[in-house]
């Protein structure tokens, strides 16, 4: 697989609520492959690949927002932060980040004060994001003059391709499923379908699904993929909510999944030789597919995932080859979609 997009999506800020960096990476990429572009009123992507039928639409949830932290104090030349969405605060302390201010990006750290400087039992395990401070280097009189109060703090980390077909770096969650996403838009110039796919690259995921919950709503879909990533084995996590990093794609099973679409997928999967796990997700799944679910009257859906290590940090690992695979798996579902296919849905679990 070529990681030279995903690689530009890793380096792009795109917090959740200030997604512009990221959304026109995309829109220029997905400007070719498909047939109409546009932005929902929350500044979601949508884009529309028609398909030879008239009637039926699926839609692929794939949110394009990331987590990350913003100004919410300036104290002389130091700036305190809080967090845009759920952020590990174990590895914040020596990571390098871009502070997004009007004036340009500026190169900072992260530091944490001596732990003998620290109020009375801050110093011990995790120090609490109150007490970190990001540095740029200017003084407080250039601070105040190029940085405001509600500026993004991004991660700095650039993308690294390790041994064995990994790639690390920050907002893996969830550009390695746009990247999934991308990648079916392109393998179907060359495939017939029936139905119309909406391509959508959404906000605000981590700050709450707004931007699945108004997309769907606005396009009212027949069908809903939500696409994003869980969590793979790694130090520490080893139980039955982790699955094997570079396993394949996985199908989710739960309260949220419309029984159906699983075995769908599941049948598909084994035909193709697909490598695959069952995710169960008992109650929330913790993506675009909670929302997508419910909106209007409902909508039955499934959500696929792409395991990734280190979740949440500035240092997610991926498989790319689960990114292949995902990306293959939702373009054979969606030229196997005929005209008759949503009469074949009952809710038979």
């Amino acid at each position: 697989m070529k990681t030279n997009f995903l690689k530009s999506l890793l380096s792009a800020s795109g917090l959740s609520g200030f997604e512009t960096p990221v959304t026109e990476l995309i829109r220029e990429k997905w400007e070719p492959l498909t047939d109409e572009l546009s932005l929902s009123p929350l500044g979601s992507l949508h884009g529309i690949k028609h398909g030879s039928g008239k009637s039926h639409s699926l839609m692929i949830a794939t949110h394009m927002d990331a987590i990350g932290l913003i100004v919410n104090q300036i104290d002389g030349e130091f700036l305190h932060i809080t967090n845009l969405g759920g952020i590990d605060i174990r590895v914040l302390p020596g990571q390098a980040v871009n502070v997004h201010a009007e004036s340009g990006v500026l190169p900072g750290i992260i530091a944490q004060p001596p732990a003998h400087l620290l109020p009375e039992g801050a110093g011990k395990g995790a120090v609490a994001l109150e007490h970190l401070l990001v540095d740029v280097g200017l003084s407080a009189r250039q601070v105040a003059r190029k940085i405001k109060i509600g500026d993004t703090v991004s991660f700095a980390t650039e993308p690294t391709e390790m041994s064995g077909g990994l790639l690390a770096g920050h907002s893996l969650d969830n550009r390695a499923s746009v990247a999934a996403l991308t990648l079916c838009l392109e393998e179907l110039q060359s495939r017939e379908h029936i139905w119309d796919v909406q391509a959508v690259a959404t906000v605000q995921e981590e700050t709450g699904l707004k931007g699945a919950k108004t997309s769907a709503f606005q396009i009212r879909p027949d069908l809903a993929i939500a696409v994003d990533v869980t969590f793979a084995k790694g130090p520490g996590a080893s139980n039955w909510e982790t699955l094997e990093l570079g396993s394949g794609p996985t199908i989710g099973l739960g309260a949220v999944i419309h029984p159906f679409l699983h075995e769908q997928f599941k049948e598909l999967a084994e035909k193709l030789e697909i490598p695959y796990s069952v995710e169960i997700l008992p109650a929330r799944s913790g993506t675009d597919g909670d929302d997508l679910q419910i909106t209007a009257e409902g909508i039955p859906t499934i959500v696929i995932s792409i395991p990734i290590r280190y979740m949440h940090t500035p240092v997610e690992v991926v498989a790319t080859k689960d990114i292949q695979r995902t990306g293959r798996l939702l373009t054979e579902f969606i030229t196997m979609l005929d005209d008759n296919f949503l009469e074949k849905i009952v809710w038979d679990d």
